[in-house]
């Protein structure tokens, strides 16, 4: 449900162009119905330079969300915590963190932790991380800043190397074969469509793509699609992942980056540099290994 359900498939069947372009053509504001309205409060979130005066900037990331940002013995951790320290690092400050729970989608988590913050009470981040980086979405929410661009996430298909001995798994597989998917994911949408409905009757939905992952480890299903990261991050002897040829999928893969308040720009900027040199010398790749993952540069 991180992966925002109808929100970012929504956003996967748009063409992924860099929006500095002209956002005429692209609705705005809450609900995208109308220009949105002067926030209550002139000035939400921190200047680059009050944040490295009082020594420490503050992080969103999404709650029980591994292996990206989840609780181990008591702590976040995660590559996007791994991620955020190291940003905090080259500012030369502290990094902090606080977790949310995703929402409707990925427009209420900006304007709640990023532009205008909840209605009642709850923080406001100087930067939230795991945001998709897209056209659409960023001419829809005017206030915000994306930028940060620090990998790429891709489609992908595990399954039993006890059941599929010779090769993995396509979708044609799933008219005879179980597949667990994540309810109200890319891949649950995805392959609800395929051959007309056929594959309904073999897909089995879960609360999230961790949840089809143990129970693919326990023999219940034979396959699991989902985000490559996540399913790498479950994967165990008995298990495989492969990226096959989804036709019908307009984009398979996605860009993943940050999102600050817009009239923060300048710490955007110091932010996108922190991550591009991470990128570039190494760092992200690192934080990938050290959670078994394999990864995939952004293409700038």
């Amino acid at each position: 449900m991180r992966i925002h359900k109808l929100c970012i498939v929504a956003l996967l069947l748009a063409p992924n162009i860099a929006f500095a372009q002209n956002c005429e053509s692209i609705k705005s504001g809450i609900g995208a119905t109308r220009k949105t309205q002067n926030v209550g409060r002139q000035f939400v979130g921190n200047s680059l330079d009050f944040i490295q005066e009082r020594g420490w900037i503050q992080f969103a990331v999404y709650s029980d969300f591994a292996p990206y940002s989840f609780e181990k013995e008591g702590k976040l951790t995660g590559i996007d915590i791994d991620l955020g320290i190291t940003i905090a690092k080259y500012l030369g400050i502290k990094a902090r963190f606080y977790a949310t729970e995703a929402g409707e989608n990925v427009d209420a988590d900006l304007r709640f932790n990023i532009w205008k913050g909840r209605l009642v009470s709850g923080p406001i981040a100087n930067v939230m991380l795991h945001i998709p980086y897209n056209r659409e979405l960023g001419c829809r929410n005017e206030h915000v800043v994306l930028n940060g661009q620090y990998f790429n996430e891709q489609i992908a298909i595990a399954y039993s190397a006890e059941d599929y001995t010779e090769e993995g798994p396509v979708p044609a597989y799933f008219r005879y074969d179980k597949v667990g998917v994540e309810n109200d994911s890319i891949s649950d949408f995805y392959l609800s469509g395929v051959a007309n409905g056929q594959l309904i009757p073999n897909m089995v939905r879960y609360k999230s793509t961790n949840e089809a992952m143990e129970a693919l480890k326990a023999g219940d299903i034979k396959a699991v699609m989902g985000p490559l990261a996540q399913l790498e991050y479950e994967l165990n002897t008995k298990t495989k992942i492969h990226t096959p040829p989804l036709p019908g999928l307009a984009v398979g893969q996605w860009t993943l980056g940050i999102a600050v308040r817009h009239n923060w720009r300048p710490l955007s900027y110091s932010v996108d540099d922190a991550i591009r040199q991470a990128v570039e010398d190494g760092t992200m790749e690192t934080i990938f290994k050290k959670y078994g993952l394999s990864y995939t540069p952004p293409k700038w």
